[in-house]
């Protein structure tokens, strides 16, 4: 290996190499015309630190790739180190930078999905016909999970998304020009201030409600967070509101985890439920600014977002409280909220050593608090409700509803508002018509492609936190993957552990060696089972966060449940 690109795989970013070609500038040159155009495309915007990745995407968004010269334009006019913005470009997925000399990228980029069940529903085929049909004019690339796993198998072109894509449906897209993001029916302001909406929020800015009040039904209610950590609510809450001014907030809508579209769903139907919780939640910390951290992936909520935040502020409603949007890049590990922070920051999305925890050194090293969007969205029902009324919702010790995710080989896929503890039984019988037609339920992965897999001999076990622990797996965001007698486990898990490669941050050596290992390993004709555990056991045991840390869950679970299966 030569000693340049050591050095770039060593001091850039290790992990995350797989889905984009390296860049490399020989210092800071400036190319006048590309100063002027960066210049001009910023505008009077601000020069924030902060707002790197976001005027990367002004850049990426005009030009279709960055430039070696815009982005040393783009540096030098923020005034950071080259480096930085360098590292910052290149982390990303979604932003294509190109070195010096670099011929430019063709103008349409077709992204297919090849997460667990976009491959079940044939991806590999998309990938290889439209490679063949357009050859270099188009640019045809692998991407990991797009939330769309309901309507698999899913291509995007440009920033429109094509669901249960064939070939001819993705060809017909490009080659019509429907690049630009579906902006999908909802509810806007005026529809939810009509159905009372705002009035808790209204309540509480005029001192009508106390934060201790609503601390202790969110406390009473068992509302859990619910981006897949399940730390209760109101006790978040309350560790936050007891840390030193200023105080921040954000909000984690980066559901990355393969097999996860819940957020979508509420994102892009009711989003002033959720953006009412959020300033609510806020008011009770006292937080001055809430950043709503958005998966580039929702390119159609953004706008949605963009336009109904604006009535809000036109409203007065953000009178006590910011309300910042950021975008994200393509960084599946943003959505450990320590990464999300680091990305909010304008900066690679590289997990923190905790302690400390975000809740006392968070966003700008202020304490923060971090909430994922279901949980905010059903902050206004359990306060007008009251807490017995959510508590009251769960199958046996559970508590509350609970939207699982579910796809795979079930008749009906999608978001299932259910009680929480449902089984993965009952999600197939009673909520997904059963499975779909010539295919027997096999096994299922609870909680997304960390969650671990489990046989259907265990289809009776609460999807609950803390019930599926002791089996190696946990429900994590709720995202249910249903596999059958059609499904290799064996593959199953190596297309996880593939993605686990693909999104290491690269930081730590456990998970950034131990996923590329591990995927070589699993690729052989027969799996050396000693090494692996012992891999993956390195990687739990060491990695600095849980991506590294739960890496390992769908192998153990394999080897342990589908022995069958491995080759």
């Amino acid at each position: 290996m030569a000693t340049e690109e050591l050095t770039l795989r060593r001091h850039a970013h290790p992990g995350r190499k797989k889905r984009r070609g390296r860049a490399h500038t020989k210092g800071r040159q400036l190319v006048p015309a590309a100063v002027e155009e960066i210049a001009e495309l910023l505008g009077d915007r601000p020069r924030q630190r902060d707002l790197l990745i976001e005027y990367l995407h002004l850049v990426q968004d005009k030009y279709n790739q960055i430039s070696a010269a815009h982005l040393a334009a783009l540096a030098e006019e923020m005034r950071i180190p080259m480096s930085e913005a360098y590292e910052v470009a290149t982390f990303y997925a979604h932003f294509d930078v190109l070195k010096e000399g670099d011929a430019p990228l063709p103008e349409l980029t077709i992204r297919v999905c090849d997460s667990l069940t976009c491959e079940m529903m044939g991806a590999e085929t998309l990938l290889a016909e439209l490679s063949d049909q357009y050859g270099e004019k188009v640019r045809v690339v692998r991407a990991p999970c797009m939330g769309r796993c309901d309507v698999a198998p899913v291509a995007e072109v440009g920033h429109h998304h094509v669901t249960t894509a064939t070939t001819d449906s993705i060809k017909a897209a490009a080659d019509s020009g429907h690049v630009h993001p579906d902006i999908p029916a909802y509810k806007d302001y005026d529809a939810y201030r009509a159905e009372g909406g705002y009035a808790l929020l209204d309540a509480c800015l005029a001192g009508e409600r106390t934060p201790e009040e609503l601390i202790e039904i969110m406390s009473g209610s068992g509302l859990r967070g619910l981006g897949g950590a399940g730390f209760p609510t109101g006790t978040k809450w309350n560790i936050v509101r007891g840390e030193a001014k200023p105080r921040l907030m954000a909000v984690n809508a980066d559901e990355g985890e393969p097999g996860t579209f819940k957020d979508k769903l509420y994102l892009e139907s009711d989003p002033h439920r959720m953006l009412e919780g959020m300033l609510i939640a806020a008011w009770v910390v006292e937080a001055e600014t809430v950043y709503v951290y958005l998966r580039d992936e929702y390119p159609g909520i953004r706008e949605v977002l963009l336009k109904e935040i604006a009535k809000v502020e036109a409203a007065g409603l953000d009178r006590v409280t910011k309300i910042e949007l950021r975008r994200g890049a393509g960084a599946y590990i943003c959505g450990e909220e320590s990464a999300m922070i680091e990305s909010i920051e304008g900066k690679r999305g590289l997990p923190r050593h905790r302690p400390p925890y975000v809740a006392q050194v968070g966003i700008f090293d202020r304490p923060t608090l971090v909430n994922n969007v279901e949980t905010l969205f059903w902050v206004r029902d359990i306060v007008e409700k009251g807490a017995d009324w959510f508590a009251s919702q769960g199958k046996g010790d559970s508590k509350g509803l609970r939207s699982y995710s579910v796809s795979g080989r079930v008749k009906e896929p999608g978001v299932k508002l259910v009680p929480a503890g449902v089984t993965v039984r009952e999600l197939i019988e009673e909520h997904c018509g059963g499975m779909a037609e010539g295919h027997t339920f096999k096994g299922y992965l609870p909680g997304g492609a960390s969650g671990g897999i489990l046989p259907a001999s265990m289809g009776d076990l609460p999807l609950d936190f803390g019930k599926l622990e002791e089996h190696g797996c946990f429900v994590g965001s709720h995202a249910v993957v249903i596999l059958s007698d059609q499904d290799h486990m064996g593959g199953v898990a190596r297309n996880l552990m593939r993605f686990f490669e693909d999104e290491s941050c690269g930081q730590c050596t456990p998970c950034r060696v131990g996923t590329e290992k591990s995927v070589k390993l699993m690729e052989a004709d027969k799996w050396d089972e000693g090494l692996l555990t012992e891999l993956g056991a390195c990687m739990g045991d060491a990695s600095i966060c849980g991506l590294g840390q739960a890496a390992a869950n769908p192998l153990f679970s394999v080897l342990k449940h589908f022995r069958e299966d491995v080759t």
